[in-house]
């Protein structure tokens, strides 16, 4: 049996992806810390960072990986009435923090808003962005490694979505929605914008029915890996400093 492997904070290398637990699924290992380093390290392999703030740091890699990938995305009749329209401005990065605080804040996940928890097996508010994940993303934005698509109308925040971006990958990490289907056309414009810079899909890290019913599927371990190695190059990444601002209109 695989034992767990607690990470020392001054090494930020991890354990082979292989020594993932089947029982928590994917769980590979515990500790360490949320430095930029460590956390653009895990990206890259296919790891990430889930816990409460009742537990230690946990790293994660699922067997199965929820994408999202660009042509596949879903997109429903009132929803490309509501794109064509043109109901809200998109921007990106323009208030990251305001972003990542609004997916922090606590949600029922029964009342039909996107949960920002990655376990839907309750009824019972929830959050998993802890103060200590808020500025640890917020160092990432800060080093141009952490994104914001934002939903405005007028002059207010109504819905977005934030994610990290190394090369051609994004590996998203919660949204919000204030009004309707906005953290969706945030997502749309996302999938969109990706799409014109060659990335292959949105990482999704864990399906849920959400998920799965804008289009989500699931990839091996493996398979995902192979992705990461290819489309991983800091060296041919998306502009994002060219990005920055008003995205035009659908």
């Amino acid at each position: 049996m695989t034992e767990l492997i607690w990470l020392d904070e001054s090494i930020i290398e991890f354990p082979p992806l292989k020594n993932a637990l089947t029982e928590p699924d994917g769980l590979l290992a515990a500790g360490g810390d949320l430095s930029p380093e460590r956390l653009k390290l895990a990206y890259s392999r296919g790891i990430f960072p889930w816990f409460d703030e009742t537990q230690p740091i946990l790293w994660w890699s699922p067997n199965e990986r929820a994408v999202l990938f660009h042509d596949k995305l879903k997109i429903s009749r009132s929803l490309m009435k509501r794109l064509r329209r043109n109901e809200f401005e998109i921007k990106v990065n323009t208030c990251f923090a305001e972003v990542i605080k609004a997916c922090a804040k606590p949600r029922n996940l029964f009342t039909g808003n996107e949960a920002n928890t990655r376990d839907e097996s309750s009824g019972e508010s929830a959050t998993w962005i802890t103060r200590e994940m808020l500025d640890a993303y917020q160092q990432l934005h800060a080093q141009g490694l952490a994104h914001s698509i934002e939903c405005f109308k007028g002059n207010r925040l109504v819905g977005g979505l934030y994610g990290v971006s190394i090369g051609r990958m994004f590996f998203g990490e919660s949204m919000f929605h204030l009004a309707t289907d906005a953290s969706k056309v945030a997502l749309v414009h996302l999938s969109k914008l990706l799409q014109r810079y060659g990335s292959p899909f949105i990482d999704c890290q864990i399906e849920n029915a959400h998920l799965s019913s804008l289009g989500c599927s699931t990839l091996p371990r493996s398979d995902f890996a192979a992705y990461l190695e290819k489309y991983c190059d800091e060296n041919d990444g998306i502009p994002w400093k060219n990005i920055t601002g008003t995205l035009p209109h659908w």
